[in-house]
């Protein structure tokens, strides 16, 4: 079993942030799936099912992003999955507006939800993460408001072809291992 993770903030009114970008994968890659996320489990809001032939839990934490390593910990130990079958998919600001990076292990770059994930896998780094770049503010802008900002409609048709990508490299992790998936590989 997998456990697929997508990182957000709960709320309507956090929706169609920057910040929410994993949470909005995670939703297109239930609805591709049929995978309903519709029970409530370890405060994440949960979905089980299979994606490329493998089981999967897709997970939503509803802990709010600081506090995400609370919901993936008790995920991760209910259902005994070790921290390199978790793949966790974020914002990164870091990376120009919808570009999308697989890595198979690595520090949280700043990103309190990774950073609680971490906390919470007792200091391992060494689970893969799926990273779509939002970009840095413009300006002098303060990082908080700006990844708690809609995205506007030229960078949301953008960000929606990142998703898309951002779901053919889950399926091609699934299927043919993350080593193959990092180097491009793709179904």
């Amino acid at each position: 079993m997998w456990i697929i993770v997508g990182l957000g903030n709960p709320g309507p009114r956090y929706a169609d942030t920057r910040h929410n970008v994993g949470f909005q994968a995670l939703d297109k890659l239930a609805a591709l799936e049929g995978i309903p996320i519709d029970r409530l489990q370890s405060n994440a809001a949960v979905g089980r099912g299979r994606v490329a032939g493998q089981k999967v839990l897709l997970a939503k934490p509803m802990t709010f992003m600081n506090n995400s390593g609370e919901a993936v910990g008790k995920l991760v130990k209910f259902y005994k999955v070790p921290p390199e079958r978790v793949l966790v998919i974020y914002d990164d600001l870091d990376l120009p507006t919808a570009k999308v990076r697989l890595r198979g292990k690595g520090g949280h770059g700043g990103h309190n939800g990774m950073r609680s994930i971490t906390q919470h896998f007792a200091g391992n780094k060494d689970f893969p993460r799926l990273k779509i770049g939002i970009g840095r503010p413009p300006g002098t802008m303060p990082v908080a408001s700006y990844v708690l900002q809609d995205f506007s409609a030229k960078e949301r048709e953008e960000v929606g072809v990142a998703i898309q990508e951002s779901l053919n490299i889950v399926r091609a992790v699934l299927t043919l291992g993350l080593e193959k998936s990092m180097s491009g590989v793709r179904l």
